[in-house]
């Protein structure tokens, strides 16, 4: 998928989270979350500006988006720790499941494709397609998107009138 496919899937797969967090009273930190998601929804493919490095290639496995989560859970702790250590595991809990969840989005938009991609490599060599569209796919593309936009203005309803 291209970069609004890519933001689309991010939206769609937080807004359930966005609805339980707004739900329970978090609303800082359920914005905070969404940016992440959002925001961090290009960076599997990085790999496509570090030489030596194939196109979803290491950056496209779940060993990364535990990577990834693990580096968000540890700022997400820091910046909490300011509350008390309970607030930084809480906040350093929150930051690991996003920041997986910011990987595990592209990767779910990823699979959607005819290419697909190979979440266990080097470890199993599998690769996994639903070959539903075409990375380049416009229409696929801006449908993810529009969902996304929906998903998430469901949620904001949802977490607020619960």
């Amino acid at each position: 998928m291209h970069r609004e496919g890519h933001y689309g899937m991010a939206l769609l797969v937080y807004a359930p989270v966005a609805a339980i967090m707004l739900a329970l009273g978090y609303a800082r930190l359920t914005l905070l979350g969404g940016a992440v998601v959002v925001g961090g929804a290009m960076i599997p493919d990085l790999d496509q500006r570090v030489p030596g490095i194939a196109h979803r290639g290491p950056t496209h496995t779940v060993w990364f988006a535990l990577a990834v989560g693990i580096g968000a859970g540890t700022i997400g702790g820091l910046l909490g720790w300011q509350r008390g250590p309970l607030a930084a595991l809480g906040t350093g809990l929150f930051g690991v499941f996003v920041g997986t969840l910011t990987v595990g989005a592209h990767l779910l938009a990823d699979v959607l494709t005819p290419t697909g991609i190979r979440p266990f490599a080097p470890v199993r060599d599998d690769r996994y397609t639903f070959d539903i569209a075409k990375a380049a796919n416009p229409i696929a593309n801006y449908a993810l998107l529009a969902a996304g936009v929906v998903a998430s203005g469901a949620a904001l309803v949802v977490g607020a009138w619960i």
